[in-house]
């Protein structure tokens, strides 16, 4: 009989793509995750993973079994909330998915309350790029996510997952003291389209706003220096490299030598809960949401 607790590892390793990152969203060591999948192989007399370069690849009766895998862990989740629901108060474990800032500017308070207010609850966080976390919802990878949407794209909610919106998150511009612009009190989008940014990497919803945004101002927007850590970008606002838009979530201290615009119209991010629909009695789910809700007007 096939053990579950090898299956999870495979799905984890197939969700996450890597033995490392399937381990940490796991709680386990990489040689533990190694280990079951080993097992998992010797049980099926299947070869599982073959290496590639520096990762793992899952051959087609891996992906067979993680198809299995997923069916068997929905089944599993049907039973859990059934239980937690017959006993009426948030138990078992609870895995959320957050995206950077959101991890570090809203998470650490909401997850302490739960640990205070609900000690049956075992808490997991893991850290990923918001674009990422529908799918890691609707595949059970984890129960709930926070992530975020832009204007120009909204957060896709595929069958089976159900949202809530937990807040606003508005961005502003930032420019080193004695920039042309530090002593305007709020700013027209005709009047940043020149500058020099900083801004997130190419790809990412950030960036593709801002692009598309000072495109329609009539400029071609130099985008100098593309990283993804928002307080990075504030500490190259500080060192006089350029200007950037970032959201309030996150963003830490305003260091000396930096002020703080309002755009107008000015930029909102959408920030929400996801879970599966399965999922949606389970206590547990109920409350992590009401607390990331309670917890909002302070982090934003």
């Amino acid at each position: 009989m096939l053990d579950l607790g090898r299956l999870k590892a495979l799905h984890a390793v197939h969700a996450h793509g890597s033995i490392g990152a399937a381990a940490t969203a796991l709680g386990y060591t990489p040689s533990a995750v190694s280990q079951q999948i080993s097992k998992l192989e010797r049980e099926t007399r299947t070869v599982l993973l073959e290496r590639q370069g520096r990762g793992v690849t899952l051959t087609d009766a891996a992906r067979l079994l993680v198809s299995t895998a997923e069916q068997l862990m929905s089944l599993v989740e049907q039973a859990e909330v059934a239980l937690e629901e017959r006993r009426g108060k948030p138990s078992g474990r609870l895995t959320v998915a957050a995206f950077p800032t959101a991890a570090y500017g809203l998470l650490p308070g909401v997850l302490a309350e739960l640990a205070a207010t609900h000690p049956a609850v075992e808490l997991r966080l893991t850290e990923v790029d918001a674009h990422l976390s529908v799918d890691l919802v609707a595949r059970g990878v984890v129960d709930l996510a926070v992530a975020h949407d832009w204007d120009i794209a909204p957060l896709p909610a595929p069958e089976g997952v159900e949202r809530s919106l937990i807040g606003e998150d508005p961005c502003d511009v930032l420019v080193p003291e004695g920039h042309r612009l530090a002593g305007r009190g709020r700013l027209l989008r005709s009047d940043v389209a020149a500058e020099r940014w900083i801004c997130q990497p190419a790809g990412s919803v950030c960036h593709d706003w801002l692009v598309r945004t000072l495109r329609e101002a009539g400029t071609e927007p130099d985008m100098a220096y593309q990283v993804g850590e928002y307080r990075t970008q504030v500490a190259l606002v500080a060192a006089g490299l350029g200007i950037a838009l970032v959201p309030r979530l996150g963003r830490g201290e305003i260091p000396e030598g930096v002020r703080v615009l309002r755009l107008d119209p000015a930029p909102v991010r959408r920030l929400y809960a996801l879970w599966r629909a399965g999922a949606s009695r389970r206590p547990a789910i109920g409350v992590a949401v009401e607390t990331l809700r309670a917890h909002w007007p302070a982090a934003g």
